[in-house]
């Protein structure tokens, strides 16, 4: 039992679990739009999350402790290589414009981990900043990566499911911001540290009733993209996309309800991280 609760750790620690929860919504992305699924997007989105992931959370503590790594850190180290190899790889099959995307989130990662200018913090500890790089950053990943790739132009549907996405991904950090609560320095002033759990939990709410409302302006259309990008939109009434939309909602709200900073590590870095796994294989059910 102890062997296999360090094994669960490691697939916490090391950024496996949080990658899954990427590469599911790129997913999604997909099924929502009816555009055949791209591996080296989601591949490159997945790998691409286990060293950038494990770049922002252990790259302070390696560099401490280079001399006496432990075997977990070290274990985390190597497949933090092989990841970025494996991400390196998927990143030069993508398009052009797609490339540029990727790269721009490789350069918020790399700002939100290291200081910008010397003997200044980083974009991590930049007040009230964090929210915000962390969502655009997976907006572009999961949404926009996939939308690029098959050189789809952005128009009023794709802005609103942008707009959605934004609002998804924002509710769920709020969930991470107050179960950090206890050990986020107050100079960071994240939501929680600005207007108290209470305002943040209702904030939370209102998003997701933004998030589930929005989808009434998309709710009629049938997204039919070729590999191209090229395709229609049609009127069809769409069922299937605002009923999962709602329940998603729901199950998040429902999470966001029961948050508090003295929650586990495991409500959020695997229950809250599953909710993006759940939103896939419901699509996957569904279609």
């Amino acid at each position: 039992m102890k062997q296999l609760k360090q094994l669960f750790d490691f697939y916490l620690d090391s950024s496996i679990h949080v990658a899954l929860s990427c590469f599911a919504l790129v997913n999604c992305t997909y099924l929502i739009l009816n555009i055949s699924i791209n591996y080296s997007v989601a591949l490159f989105a997945f790998f691409g999350t286990i060293a950038g992931y494990n770049f922002v959370k252990f790259d302070a503590l390696a560099r401490a402790k280079k001399n006496n790594m432990s075997w977990k850190l070290k274990a985390i180290a190597g497949l933090s290589f092989l990841s970025l190899i494996i991400g390196i790889y998927y990143f030069l099959e993508l398009q052009k414009n797609t490339k540029i995307i990727a790269s721009v989130v490789l350069i918020l990662t790399i700002l939100y981990t290291l200081p910008f200018f010397p003997n200044k913090r980083n974009a991590r500890n930049w007040a009230g900043f964090k929210i915000y790089i962390v969502a655009i950053c997976w907006v572009g990943v999961t949404l926009l990566l996939p939308i690029i790739n098959c050189d789809y132009k952005i128009n009023f549907q794709i802005g609103i499911l942008i707009l959605q996405r934004l609002l998804l991904i924002f509710s769920l950090i709020l969930i991470f911001e107050i179960k950090d609560l206890k050990n986020d320095d107050p100079h960071l002033k994240t939501v929680p540290q600005q207007i108290g759990v209470a305002k943040t939990k209702n904030l939370g709410f209102v998003l997701l009733i933004l998030f589930v409302g929005l989808s009434s302006l998309n709710y009629n259309i049938n997204f039919n993209f070729n590999d191209n990008g090229n395709g229609n939109i049609n009127g069809n009434f769409n069922y299937q996309y605002l009923e999962l939309n709602f329940v998603i909602a729901i199950v998040i709200g429902f999470f966001l309800f029961f948050s508090n900073e003295n929650r586990s590590k495991y409500f959020t870095d695997f229950w809250v991280e599953s909710i993006p796994i759940l939103w896939w294989v419901l699509y996957l059910f569904t279609k």
